[in-house]
């Protein structure tokens, strides 16, 4: 299903690796608070360790792995189908299946499911998919008025198509912030090295990370607004934009403990990194792509750009706070989360990451035992304990090495009632609390 095209195309699910070049020791420390040292991964293993638990096989591709809140888990399918996993088994009927909506395969495809932060009060949820032209498309859907384990396939609608001008590079995270908007990863459109700069113009979405407000518009079209402090918005730019600079950031999450924003985003011939946003950050961010590759000068420079952008190593490019190199295998980061949960304790509030090619799997830079074949995507349950999916269709928990086999919870004896689903989604009436964001530190 999934093959090495003749091009420079970079996604977790499939990457043309060339000879790698050698990180020559760890990189110096930047300079500003936005730009903090850059930690090199090391190719040795640490302990304590981990193991993978497998939960289930041959489920295709899996691109994303979401928990909407309860005890289940929601896996996003490649080819078109949302499945169900119970906490013993995935169940056999698709949650939902938009398979002749969609274009697959290659890096297109359903790429990932977003719940509603009142997902329990209103029974919407979001996809990120390619339609059959290609483009991206983010929709909004509801559960079934009579099973929470099925969607209403006929409640869609449509916020967002965006043109894609090659097959590559469509991003396709959908992730809630702790401020209650939906952000969503756009890669620069494909091909290799940006050709058209997208990811540094400014009249386009691609190679951005947007930010939208569902809760406006929910009645009618676009089906959602921009938020009032998006940073581009007085600038005149494409007002979901909340950053700029990446090239495809598959796979950004927030910190549930802090609120901190992490991306993991895919490099081109040399670095693979991992950005970071602090809580509270005011958003408008420039990552640096196409002119730098993490911490290195890009290699298209700046060909394409309607005007120039600021040269290789101005102060205005953020640095990445991770980046590895090409050895060992290594070719497509798979971006993962800050670990929150309680029975990997050694590992509270370490970023888990890997690597799609090699398999490497790495915590706040060290580097762990199991490789993966194929990954694809990691998830995080309601506990906050760690899952990951495989291009093969693997899907796994993360333990702690030595830890006792986990069991998984049996399937309930009843069906739960779905949560209240109106027949006519009500408008929203008021504001809504956004709990204030904490700044977080970091030398």
């Amino acid at each position: 299903m999934l093959h090495h095209p003749p091009s420079r195309s970079r996604f977790p699910f499939l990457r043309f690796a060339l000879p790698a070049t050698v990180l020559a020791g760890a990189l110096a420390a930047v300079r500003s608070p936005e730009n903090p040292p850059v930690a090199v991964a090391p190719l040795a293993p640490e302990a304590p360790d981990v193991s993978l638990q497998t939960l289930a096989t041959g489920l295709g591709g899996i691109t994303s792995i979401v928990s909407a809140g309860d005890s289940r888990l929601f896996l996003t399918i490649q080819t078109g189908r949302v499945v169900v996993w119970n906490g013993s088994q995935v169940l056999p009927s698709s949650f939902l299946d938009v398979t002749s909506l969609v274009s697959c395969c290659g890096e297109r495809g359903l790429l990932s499911i977003a719940f509603h932060p009142r997902y329990a009060e209103n029974g919407l949820f979001f996809v990120d998919y390619t339609n059959r032209a290609g483009n991206t498309v983010i929709a909004r859907y509801r559960v079934s008025a009579s099973d929470p384990n099925s969607a209403d396939a006929a409640s869609g609608v449509t916020l967002l198509t965006i043109n894609q001008p090659f097959e590559n590079h469509n991003g396709g995270e959908l992730q809630f912030g702790p401020d209650g908007y939906l952000y969503v990863g756009m890669g620069d459109g494909g091909s290799a090295n940006d050709p058209m700069c997208n990811a540094q113009r400014d009249d386009t979405l691609l190679g951005k990370l947007l930010r939208i407000d569902v809760d406006q518009n929910v009645n009618a079209s676009p089906f959602y607004g921009i938020p009032p402090d998006n940073p581009f918005r007085p600038a005149g730019v494409p007002n979901e934009v909340w950053a700029k600079g990446l090239r495809n950031p598959w796979r950004f999450s927030f910190d549930r403990a802090t609120g901190d924003l992490w991306i993991g985003d895919v490099g081109q011939d040399a670095r693979e990194e991992v950005d970071l946003q602090p809580a509270g950050d005011p958003g408008g961010r420039n990552y640096g792509w196409k002119v730098m590759e993490g911490t290195l000068c890009g290699a298209g420079g700046a060909s394409g750009c309607p005007s120039a952008p600021p040269a290789c190593g101005a102060d205005g490019y953020v640095r990445p706070i991770f980046e590895y190199d090409h050895s060992g295998g290594n070719c497509s980061i798979t971006g993962g989360y800050v670990y929150r949960g309680g029975a990997m304790p050694s590992f509270a509030g370490k970023y888990f990451y890997g690597d799609y090619c090699s398999g490497r799997l790495f915590a706040d830079g060290a580097l762990l035992t199991p490789r993966p074949t194929s990954l694809t995507t990691f998830g995080q349950d309601a506990a906050g304990e760690l899952y990951l999916g495989t291009g093969g269709g693997g899907f796994f928990r993360i333990v702690e090495a030595g830890a006792p086999a986990v069991t998984p919870t049996p399937p309930p004896t009843a069906t739960p009632a779905p949560p209240p689903v109106p027949t006519a989604i009500p408008p929203i009436v008021g504001g809504r609390s956004r709990p204030t964001p904490r700044v977080i530190e970091r030398n």
